[in-house]
């Protein structure tokens, strides 16, 4: 039995590159350590890798929509250089008072890269800075894998009393992603 590799929800800011604040200058970004080996992993193992960033700063006036679009194309562009190609960027540009249902970890963003992309969520990953990536993962049946970079370190005790792996960096959280493949590997060919 031959199993479609589960798809990669991947945060923004903070995981894939530095956390600078409400970042609006594609001049100030800046890739975390580690992101191009680590989605290098992954896609390699053929994940579809895709980017969920809540954007608050569009609902709160700090930028635009089309500043939060030029960050994602600078970000493209840094990681296209080394190799790897995201799937697909989805932002939710609401502030908590909206009452979207795209804000993570609401899964609204999750569920139209499912249905845009014809992915499966049960089984997918979230990895992120943040408490709501890792409830995000809860919500549509993944696993969360928080970092440490970016606001990492404000939840990592609630992170381990949930029993839920931690990484310092991307590539910590993508060998964690293969060790799953290769143990779903191994129980296909037990079942068989």
């Amino acid at each position: 039995m031959n199993r479609q590799p589960a798809p990669v929800f991947l945060d923004r800011d903070g995981t894939l590159i530095e956390e600078k604040n409400y970042l609006s200058d594609p001049d100030e970004v800046l890739l975390e350590a580690g992101v191009i080996e680590g989605l290098s992993l992954l896609q390699a193992r053929k994940h579809p890798l895709v980017v969920l960033s809540n954007q608050s700063g569009v609902g709160r006036g700090f930028f635009t929509s089309g500043d939060a679009i030029r960050v994602n194309a600078r970000v493209s562009e840094l990681l296209q250089a080394g190799g790897v190609d995201i799937l697909a960027w989805y932002i939710c540009p609401h502030v908590e008072a909206d009452a979207c249902e795209c804000r993570k970890p609401l899964p609204g963003m999750a569920t139209a890269a499912a249905r845009d992309l014809n992915l499966e969520l049960t089984g997918s990953f979230v990895i992120g800075d943040k408490r709501s990536d890792l409830e995000l993962a809860d919500a549509i049946g993944g696993v969360g894998i928080l970092l440490t970079t970016g606001h990492g370190r404000e939840v990592i005790d609630w992170a381990r009393q949930g029993a839920r792996p931690i990484f310092d960096g991307m590539r910590g959280a993508a060998e964690f992603v293969c060790s799953y493949d290769e143990h779903a590997s191994n129980s296909d060919t037990l079942v068989q």
